[in-house]
C-alpha cells in the first residue's frame, strides 16, 4: 500500500464540508469547470491542509518502471509458485534453515495461490481449521521437482548418457539429450532463484544475471570449443528471435483471447527495445567495416571483440541502474521466500550445471549427424530447435502469467531474456573465443541481421501504445513462422 500526500488550500470552517452531503460540497461527478469558476476565499481565511490519498499498487504490475531484467520477473513468478506450494501443503512459519516447516497460528493467504501478484505475508487462521503438522526441507525439495509436469522428462537422462556411451545414431543421441536438457534447464532456473532467495537484492540480481541463461551459454561454449561457430551464432540469435517474437507473441495472443486489451508499463519495454537495437548496431559493424579479402579477418575479429566488450559494459550499466541507482523503481514484493537451505540450493545449482555441461557436449557433437539423418540445415537446428532447450519452461511461465493479466511479468521474461542474451551471452562467447584462440566473431549473415533489426522495429511498434491484444500477438507469431520458413530453406554457410 502506497501513500501520496496532496496539499491544497481550504477556507476556514469548510473542512467539514468535505465529508458532508453533495448539497454542501462538490458533487462526486461535478464538472471541473464548476470548481474552477467558484469565487476564491479571502486570503486571511486560507490555510494549508493535507489529504492523504491511499491506493493499492496495480495488479497489472509490481514495478514503477516495468521489468527490463528477466531475473526480476522470474523471481516474482517463482515467489507466487512457492506461496502456492505452502498454501496447498498447509505449511506456515516456513524456515528452510531449520529444515522443518510448521503450521501454527499463521498461514499463507489463499490469494497467493496465483502464479504471481500481490502476496499477503500471513493470515491469521484458527488452529482448529488447519491441523498441526510438520514438513521438512526434503519435502520442499520434492515439491520443487514435482511442481512442473515437464520435469517428468528427467527419465530421459539415463537414456541420453547410454545412447552416447553405446554410440547410437546421431539422430537418437540428439533427440534424447534434447529431451533430457529441457527439465534440467527448468531446474537450473529454480535452483538459481532458490540461491538468490537467501541473499540480498544486489547479490540475488547478480546471481540471476549470471545463471539466467546458463543453458544457452553452456551450449554455445560447447559449440565454440568444437569449432562450430555457425551453430554458436545461430543458437544465440535464434534465442533472441524465440523470446522476442514467439514468446511475446504467444503472451499477447493467449492473453488477448481472455482479455480484450491488456495494459503494461511502456517505459521498461521501450528501454529493452532500445538495448536490443543497440546490440543490432553492434552486429552491423563487422559486416560494414570489417572489410573483405584475406586481410579482413583480423579487422572483423578486432571490431567484434571491441563491440563485445562495449555490449558487456552496457549490460553491466543496466545492472547498476537496476540494482543500485534506481533500485526503488524495480522493487516488488520484499518478502523473500526459500524452500530449501542455502547449501542445498548451491549444491543443486552446481550439480545441475555439471549435468547440463555433459549432456550439451553430447548434443553438440551429434548435430551434424542429426542434420544429415533428418535432412535439416544446421542453421535451422540452431535458430529454431536449440532455443527450445533453454526456454521451454520460461515460455510456458510467461504465457501463463499473461493469461492472468500480469503482462509486465510476461514482458520481463520475454524481453528481459532477449536483452540478457544479446548484451551478455552473445558478446561473452566472443570474449571466450578471444581468450581460447577461437576466431569467433559477431559477423552474422546479412539476412539474419536484417531480420533481427526488422523484428526489433516491429516489436517496438506493437509496444508503443502500452497495450496489447490478440491481433498483435498473431502478428508476432506469424513473423516468427515466416523466419522459420526462410531459415528452413537456407543453405548452410561453410
Amino acid at each position: 500500500m502506497t501513500h501520496r500526500v496532496v496539499d491544497f488550500e481550504l477556507p476556514s470552517g469548510d473542512e467539514e464540508g468535505m465529508h458532508t452531503t453533495p448539497e454542501r460540497g462538490l458533487h462526486q461527478h461535478g464538472s471541473t469547470r464548476s470548481m474552477n469558476s467558484a469565487p476564491p476565499a479571502p486570503p486571511d481565511q486560507h490555510r494549508r491542509t493535507s489529504l492523504v490519498v491511499t491506493h493499492a499498487p496495480s495488479e497489472t504490475s509490481l514495478f514503477d518502471f516495468g521489468t527490463i531484467c528477466k531475473g526480476t520477473a522470474y523471481r516474482q513468478i517463482r515467489r507466487g509458485r512457492k506461496q502456492s506450494i505452502l498454501s496447498r501443503r498447509g505449511w506456515g512459519n516456513y524456515d528452510p534453515s531449520s529444515r522443518n516447516i510448521r503450521v501454527g497460528s499463521t498461514f499463507t493467504d489463499s490469494s497467493a495461490t496465483e502464479e504471481t501478484g500481490l502476496i499477503n505475508k500471513s493470515l491469521s487462521v484458527d488452529s482448529d481449521v488447519i491441523p498441526e503438522e510438520e514438513g521438512t526441507a526434503w519435502e520442499g525439495l520434492v515439491e520443487m521437482f514435482t511442481e512442473n509436469k515437464i520435469n517428468y522428462l528427467f527419465v530421459f537422462i539415463p537414456f541420453a548418457v547410454w545412447s552416447h556411451a553405446n554410440k547410437w545414431s546421431d539422430g537418437s543421441i540428439f533427440i534424447l539429450n534434447f529431451l533430457a536438457m529441457v527439465p534440467l534447464a527448468s531446474m537450473l532456473g529454480v535452483f538459481t532463484e532458490e540461491l538468490a532467495a537467501h541473499t540480498n537484492d544486489v547479490i540475488g540480481g547478480l546471481i540471476n544475471a549470471t545463471f539466467g541463461n546458463a543453458v544457452e551459454l553452456v551450449v554455445a561454449i560447447q559449440a565454440l570449443l568444437a569449432g562450430d561457430y555457425r551453430v554458436v551464432q545461430a543458437s544465440l540469435i535464434g534465442s533472441v528471435f524465440s523470446n522476442l517474437l514467439l514468446v511475446l507473441g504467444m503472451c499477447f495472443l493467449f492473453g488477448g483471447m481472455k482479455y480484450a486489451e491488456q495494459e503494461f508499463i511502456a517505459q521498461g519495454a521501450v528501454a529493452s527495445i532500445s538495448l536490443l537495437a543497440f546490440s543490432g548496431v553492434a552486429l552491423l559493424l563487422p559486416e560494414f567495416f570489417g572489410g573483405e579479402g584475406d586481410d579482413s579477418k583480423d579487422d572483423t575479429a578486432t571490431i567484434s571483440r571491441l563491440a563485445a566488450l562495449l555490449l558487456i559494459i552496457m549490460y553491466g550499466l543496466l545492472l547498476w541502474f537496476q540494482l543500485k541507482t534506481h533500485v526503488n523503481l524495480f522493487q516488488g514484493d520484499d518478502d523473500t521466500l526459500a524452500l530449501i537451505p542455502f547449501s542445498w540450493a548451491l549444491t543443486g545449482l552446481v550439480v545441475i550445471t555439471a549435468i547440463v555441461t555433459i549432456l550439451s557436449e553430447f548434443l553438440v557433437g551429434s548435430i551434424d549427424g542429426f542434420c544429415t539423418e533428418f535432412n535439416l540445415g544446421r542453421s535451422f537446428v540452431g535458430l529454431i530447435i536449440l532455443p527450445v532447450v533453454g526456454n521451454a519452461v520460461e515460455h510456458i511461465s510467461a504465457v501463463s502469467v499473461a493469461m492472468k493479466d500480469k503482462m509486465d511479468l510476461a514482458l520481463g521474461v520475454a524481453l528481459g531474456s532477449s536483452v540478457q542474451i544479446a548484451l551478455f551471452v552473445l558478446p561473452l562467447t566472443v570474449v571466450i573465443g578471444w581468450f581460447t584462440g577461437r576466431e569467433m566473431t559477431m559477423k552474422f549473415p546479412q539476412f539474419e541481421v536484417a531480420l533481427y533489426l526488422m523484428s526489433v522495429i516491429i516489436v517496438s511498434m506493437c509496444l508503443s501504445n502500452a497495450r496489447s491484444n490478440w491481433l498483435e500477438g498473431s502478428l508476432l507469431v506469424s513473423l516468427y513462422a515466416l523466419i522459420a520458413v526462410g531459415i528452413y530453406f537456407e543453405k548452410d554457410l561453410e
